[in-house]
């Protein structure tokens, strides 16, 4: 049976917390460890201080009601470097890295080239409400980091040990819960983006955090279906999709105690994967010990089952819905999918897709899930 007792308590495990230190141009470095004290290192590189004023902008499309993230800047991100020019992997001289330090666990930082800025540092900021102009423009506030999985190059987040992995999960949670606690912030969204074919110019194991001053407009769909849900049922809408997944067992990949794995209904993506806790919590901060580790497992299966399932490293996107414990709709949750639609073909989104975002699958959801079983298995 699924424990989906909204009234149970968060879970009380501890966060860890995060050894701090500048980079040489004032922006913030978290090191995260289990095993020993992090020890950074000075960062001796010349690079620019940070502006003073947002260099990013919020545009509101009037069409839509979505906010259009403007950058500029971010054409000057490093782009496919050598292996030895990294500037993820440590260097404990301090000068080639965005890690100045001999090794490192988990690290945190501030993204150089964001997409949104922490270059206000006031009490808070709010976006102009809809008030007829169709030419709003913002200054874009909020903040962008850099998560580092490991320090070898050549790793991926699914050859972690289940350790490791929980150490990623708590750093996850420690951050949302700060960024969430920022004035300012309505939403944050931890990914991880792999592979080429996704789109990574750098190929050291790595995910990003972003903390928004709006709602996504995915969030801000799914919260609208979920009230309409409840409006016409009286249950919360993703209680109700574990239930039916679980109930029917057609697309369940992985059931343990505290963790569901399952390919959805009305998958989109090839080898489309959802990661439900199956008490209802609303972040990776809620969750108790047992539900972490639990969690962590069955993240690293699905991504091993991804590496297995054509016999290379699948490209994917993984992404974690989550919501403040306040919220009056929402449940944690992870989505991954690849665009490797076969061993040798890609599925780029066509005029459908891009042009009115509905999507043709080639496959349906239950032989995707049947494959993916096999390989999990």
């Amino acid at each position: 049976m699924i424990d989906t007792d909204p009234q149970a308590p968060p879970g009380p495990r501890a966060l860890p917390t995060p050894v701090r230190a500048p980079l040489a141009d004032g922006r913030e470095i978290l090191f995260f460890a289990q095993e020993s004290e992090p020890v950074p290192a000075a960062d001796h590189r010349e690079l620019p201080p940070q502006p003073t004023e947002t260099p990013t902008l919020l545009r509101r499309d009037p069409q839509t009601g979505d906010w259009v993230m403007i950058a500029p800047a971010r054409q000057l991100r490093t782009y496919k470097p050598p292996r030895q020019m990294c500037p993820l992997c440590p260097d404990p001289s301090g000068r080639s890295s965005e890690v100045p330090a001999a090794d490192y666990e988990v690290v945190v930082f501030e993204n150089r080239f964001p997409s949104l800025s922490t270059a206000h540092r006031g009490s808070g900021f709010a976006l102009t409400a809809d008030d007829g102009d169709l030419t709003v423009e913002q200054p874009g506030h909020g903040r962008c980091e850099v998560v580092c999985f490991s320090s070898d190059h050549e790793a991926s987040f699914a050859g972690l040990t289940p350790e490791r992995a929980r150490l990623v999960v708590d750093v996850w949670a420690q951050r949302t819960t700060d960024l969430l606690g920022r004035d300012g912030v309505e939403e944050v969204f931890c990914f991880e983006n792999r592979g080429e074919a996704i789109g990574v110019t750098l190929s050291h194991p790595h995910g990003q955090i972003y903390a928004y001053p709006f709602r996504t407009h995915r969030t801000r769909t799914m919260i609208r279906e979920a009230q309409a849900h409840r409006a016409a049922t009286g249950s919360n809408l993703f209680e109700d999709i574990l239930a039916a997944e679980t109930a029917s067992g057609e697309r369940i990949l992985v059931r343990t105690e505290h963790t569901t794995a399952f390919v959805p209904f009305a998958a989109r993506w090839p080898a489309e994967v959802h990661i439900y806790p199956n008490r209802h919590r609303r972040h990776l901060g809620e969750l108790t010990d047992a539900e972490a580790d639990d969690l962590a497992r069955v993240y690293l299966s699905v991504l091993r089952g991804y590496d297995d399932l054509y016999g290379f490293p699948l490209p994917y996107i993984a992404s974690w819905h989550q919501y403040r414990s306040d919220a009056a709709e929402g449940y944690l949750h992870a989505e991954l999918f690849s665009v490797q639609r076969s061993s040798d073909k890609l599925k780029y989104l066509a005029g459908s897709e891009s042009g009115r975002d509905a999507f043709v699958t080639d496959k349906t959801p239950e032989d995707i899930a049947a494959q993916l079983r096999e390989v999990i298995r």
